[in-house]
């Protein structure tokens, strides 16, 4: 399991060292978010950076199943491709024998997946899923990002100053949308805030220090980050527009990772409990959310070759 933590933060230190950051890309609504080919459901966390680190293949769609989830499609994986390598997590429970208590041990399984362009004769609802139709004029104001803000419930002042959360106030201010570069720019460092928000006491609770000791303000930052990733690519906002903040926090990122391969893990899934806490979709206590049926699937796969 070490190494399979270490071999994921190895390509990410990769990415970083040269310069670039995995999360930092032009978004289009139709390829931003790695799915199941199956259930139209979005994979999450970690598995969303990995689609990005890999999204130069070229692929039309982030559309993917498992090799058994295609032959059930009536379809198949073409001869001599290769799958994608993600991540699905579980906690463990394992009972001690001597003192009969039972803990949680976390756990980490790689599965395979494939490409719709990597089969044929997979049916049309499947190659293609949903249509999707909506636009972004990047000169304007996107209407649904701005009911999606309020309805956080945040106390957001626009026009007020300098882009930051201040937690001892608990309010969030940023210039105007006019003083940005752009659209993208202005909701991207919005959202970045938003994740900042979400830590309050009063709503997640994220306390890092006890995690990250004196590089919480670097793990901090990587997951507000992230989580302003994943919602600028949900909705198709490109957010390759600036960087200047960015290479301030390169040399702490690079710090955190090489020192604990389980940093990202940890950032990806706390950025994504924070995305989906503004959604409204998530809570403080989150349960454990349960596999989808493609990543059943897969896990009985690799179980069948493990075996």
């Amino acid at each position: 399991m070490r190494d399979l933590y270490r071999k994921v933060t190895d390509k990410i230190v990769a990415k970083l060292e040269s310069g670039t950051l995995p999360w930092v890309r032009g978004w289009n609504p139709g390829t931003a978010i790695p799915m199941s080919a199956v259930t139209n459901r979005p994979y999450s966390g970690i598995n969303v950076l990995l689609y990005w680190l890999s999204a130069d293949k070229g692929y039309a769609a982030p559309r993917y199943l498992t090799y058994d989830a295609a032959a059930k499609a009536g379809g198949y994986v073409k001869q001599g491709e290769e799958s994608t390598r993600l991540y699905f997590f579980k906690q463990l429970a394992i009972k001690d024998k001597q003192t009969d208590e039972t803990k949680r041990i976390p756990f980490i399984r790689e599965f395979c997946v494939f490409n719709v362009d990597q089969c044929e004769n997979l049916p049309a609802e499947v190659r293609f899923g949903p249509a999707k139709d909506r636009k972004a004029n990047p000169d304007s104001r996107e209407e649904l990002a701005d009911a999606f803000i309020a309805a956080t419930g945040a106390d957001f002042r626009e026009g007020k100053g300098k882009p930051c959360y201040i937690p001892s106030r608990d309010f969030i201010t940023t210039p105007g949308f006019a003083d940005f570069h752009s659209q993208p720019e202005f909701y991207g460092t919005v959202f970045h805030e938003l994740v900042h928000w979400t830590g309050h006491k009063s709503r997640l609770n994220r306390d890092l220090s006890g995690r990250f000791g004196e590089q919480q303000y670097a793990a901090e930052e990587l997951i507000a980050e992230l989580g302003a990733a994943f919602l600028c690519a949900e909705f198709g906002f490109d957010n390759s527009a600036s960087t200047e903040n960015h290479a301030a926090y390169l040399a702490s990122w690079l710090k955190l990772l090489k020192h604990d391969p389980r940093a990202i893990f940890t950032a990806a899934n706390r950025a994504q409990t924070a995305a989906d806490y503004l959604r409204g979709k998530a809570i403080a206590d989150m349960p454990e959310p349960e596999l989808t049926d493609a990543e059943k699937e897969a896990a009985a796969y690799n179980n069948r070759k493990a075996a």
